[in-house]
């Protein structure tokens, strides 16, 4: 019976050992380096094996006549192979693609400075906003130490490589900001409304951006909130010296901020250039809802509410040239609400918001009286859809309805405008290396009765691991300024062509990135005044206006940061050089406007000291004197400022109190003193002049932060 049962076993040996089959081979890279640790498995079975340090690998199946290998490995794509198994042994060679993340692939990033942690092309995060020396935790005033912004001292508003602030649009999920600064008197530049705290990433472009916005001749700077609240519960107490700021926040879902300011005590204690017969003082208060909504959707609410008052001393600008005041108070209301979800494993996504924006100044300009609202409803749906791994589209539409009231004494009038505007873009990415995004936005204004259409189309090509070149062209257009609509609504569209290429290298906590630029201008809007220029600001126009102007802007940008170099340092160093010249508005002859500066340099430098808990930093700007008015000169806006220079200084310090932190924190603008003019305010007849200047040579502030939460923060994330 033994030997039978041997005999039996030694006969069924060779059908058992064919029923196994052996996969061997390697699993590589597109380059042909081995991946060790990669997963090769039979789908729907246990048979698998991890490959070795070269990536080869070899195991055993009891599976018959075919089986799909399939193989994961982090980072790269996923790859299966259906395989005959008709011999004892069968060869399986791979070789996987990267996955086409942000970290790898081309991005497109001509015109583009991103804040935030999630694309590729971040040069900034959002807590720089608030530890960067000479930016006094001011989202604009920080984008003005980036290349291709200037900073304006005796003007409010973001000016980007010859543009206006008129033609930089603040955007916030999407939705028009109409009112971004606070309101404030001639020759003295006003903050944002907006605390950086409030939002998760920041996006500057100088130019040639998305099709998804418009109205913006030079720049948009696009602001998003947060998804969510702290991750405790707890309230914050800020004390400085122009006043306190109170936040309180529930887990994840409300914010509640209020803040007061007075910046009377403070400026009477320190020696200034400005006669305020009362010094700016403002309240306000926000609050921020966030609601998610099954497995993908989000509802974000935000509101944000304020109240100002100052008055001040300014020379007139009539003959006599006496000292006049000058009020404002302004009431600003600021509410929107977003909705965003994606489906169908992310390959359909939507977002939605609806927002109302109320700004109302009442103005004392000597013994005239004064008076401008504007009102801003939005509705905005935008739809995306992944077509496949490579290719993207994204379309949308929005609709506004603005108004405008301008009172100055006997003149004025109001306007009514509906906007409406359609976009498509799709991305493609032709391979790991090219990518192209292309674009059309079509708009609509009711108050001129035209509409336009705006190609857009951007490019970029991956040169090697960690470099690449990128172009952005396009068209741009915005309805012409509301005082010039007042007395001549058959206006055109204004209109702006951008070309801009760069290259951009990121590496090792390293950024290297150069950009030159074109715009050529069109159809801006000309005043007719028989060659007499009027630099009053708040004049009505006097003269016949059409859409006679044109002008240009070229130059190029250098951008360096460098985070790894020195343990604990984090400092940059941005250039940028600047031609431009306009016919626009009164201008008589075509002219470098006053808020450019032919060269621009920004340095900053941050050193932590993490052991004692102290952040110092300190920038300095240096930038080539701006065009002013002289009536006696014989060239129109040949004079010029001689050059401008600041160095100023920061540093805070964290203290751990229990479960609780406290942060001190001091700052210092123009430590030199240096005494920087903005330009020169004459008579009409030109006999006489005083110098536009900052409110102070030098200016110190110091402030705490009390944070009263449940759990501990990490102090690195408060350090302003």
């Amino acid at each position: 019976m033994k030997t039978l049962l041997l005999f039996g076993g030694a006969l069924l040996l060779p059908a058992l050992l064919r029923a196994q089959t052996t996969i061997t081979g390697r699993i590589t890279d597109r380059k042909g380096a081995g991946l060790p640790g990669a997963n090769v498995f039979i789908k729907g079975s246990y048979d698998g094996v991890n490959t070795d340090a070269n990536g080869a690998f070899s195991f055993q199946t009891d599976q018959k006549d075919t089986a799909t290998v399939a193989v994961s490995f982090i980072g790269y794509e996923p790859f299966q192979q259906l395989l005959k198994l008709d011999q004892p042994t069968v060869l399986f060679n791979a070789k996987l693609q990267e996955t086409a993340t942000i970290l790898n692939t081309v991005v497109i990033t001509a015109g583009a400075f991103e804040a935030s942690d999630e694309k590729r092309q971040t040069v900034l995060k959002p807590l720089d906003i608030v530890t960067t020396a000479s930016g006094g935790a001011d989202i604009p005033a920080v984008m003005q130490l980036l290349p291709g912004a200037q900073r304006v001292g005796d003007q409010t508003g973001l000016f980007v490589r010859g543009g206006a602030a008129s033609e930089t649009r603040t955007i916030i999920d999407g939705m028009v900001v109409q009112n971004p600064f606070t309101s404030g008197g001639p020759d003295v530049a006003q903050r944002s409304r907006f605390s950086p705290y409030l939002f998760k990433g920041t996006a500057f472009s100088t130019g040639g951006y998305s099709a998804q916005y418009g109205q913006a001749l030079s720049s948009v700077l696009t602001l998003n909130t947060k998804d969510r609240a702290e991750d405790n519960d707890g309230v914050s107490i800020g004390f400085h010296a122009a006043g306190i700021d109170l936040s309180a926040f529930k887990k994840e879902r409300v914010t509640v901020s209020l803040n007061y300011t007075n910046l009377n005590p403070l400026f009477n204690s320190l020696k200034q250039n400005i006669s305020w017969r009362h010094a700016p003082e403002a309240g306000g208060g926000s609050i921020i809802l966030t609601q998610p909504f099954g497995k993908h959707g989000l509802l974000k609410h935000y509101t944000d509410v304020s109240a100002s008052y100052q008055a001040i001393e300014f020379r007139n600008f009539t003959g006599d040239f006496r000292p006049s005041p000058f009020t404002v108070r302004n009431r600003n209301a600021f509410t929107m609400t977003t909705y965003q979800t994606t489906w169908d494993e992310g390959r359909w996504g939507l977002q939605a918001g609806m927002n109302y924006n109320i700004n109302r100044d009442q103005l004392g300009i000597d013994t005239v009286q004064a008076r401008t609202q504007e009102q801003r409803m939005q509705g905005r749906l935008v739809l995306t859809r992944s077509l496949n791994d490579n290719v993207s589209l994204l379309t949308g539409a929005e609709l506004h309805r603005y108004t405008y009231l301008n009172r100055y004494g006997p003149w004025g009038g109001s306007l009514t405008d509906w906007y409406s505007a359609v976009f498509v873009e799709t991305e493609v990415f032709f391979s790991r290396k090219l990518a192209m995004r292309a674009g059309v936005r079509g708009e609509r204004s009711s108050v001129i009765g035209r509409g336009n259409v705006s190609p857009r189309l951007s490019m970029a090509y991956k040169t090697g691991p960690y470099g690449q070149v990128s172009l952005a062209a396009g068209q741009f257009y915005q309805t012409p300024e509301q005082t010039y609509l007042l007395t001549n609504p058959d206006l055109r569209f204004e209109r702006a062509s951008h070309l801009i290429v760069n290259y951009q290298r990121i590496h090792n906590n390293r950024t290297f990135r150069v950009e030159t630029f074109y715009k050529d201008y069109q159809n801006l809007v000309r005043e007719h005044t028989n060659g007499f220029y009027d630099p009053n600001m708040y004049r009505f126009p006097n003269g016949q206006t059409d859409n006679s102007g044109f002008g240009y802007a070229q130059g190029f940008d250098l951008f360096w940061r460098d985070k790894q170099s020195m343990k604990n340092v984090d400092y940059w160093v941005s250039y940028s050089f600047l031609d431009t010249q306009r016919l626009f508005r009164n201008y008589p002859v075509e002219a470098m406007p006053t808020f450019a500066a032919t060269h621009t340099l920004n340095l900053v430098f941050k050193k932590a000291f993490p052991a004692i808990g102290i952040n110092t930093g300190a920038t300095y700007s240096l930038a080539s004197g701006r065009p002013y008015y002289n009536p006696g000169s014989d060239q129109f806006l040949g004079d010029k400022t001689r050059p401008y220079s600041s160095l100023s200084m920061k540093v805070s310090y964290v203290r751990m109190l229990s479960r609780k932190f406290l942060v001190l924190y001091a700052s210092a603008e123009n430590v030199l003193g240096t005494k920087n003019i903005y330009g020169y305010r004459y008579t009409p007849d030109g006999t006489q002049k005083f110098a536009v200047v900052p409110p102070f040579y030098r200016f110190f502030f110091v402030g705490a932060l009390l944070s009263l939460t449940r759990k501990a923060i990490d102090p690195d994330l408060i350090t302003n």
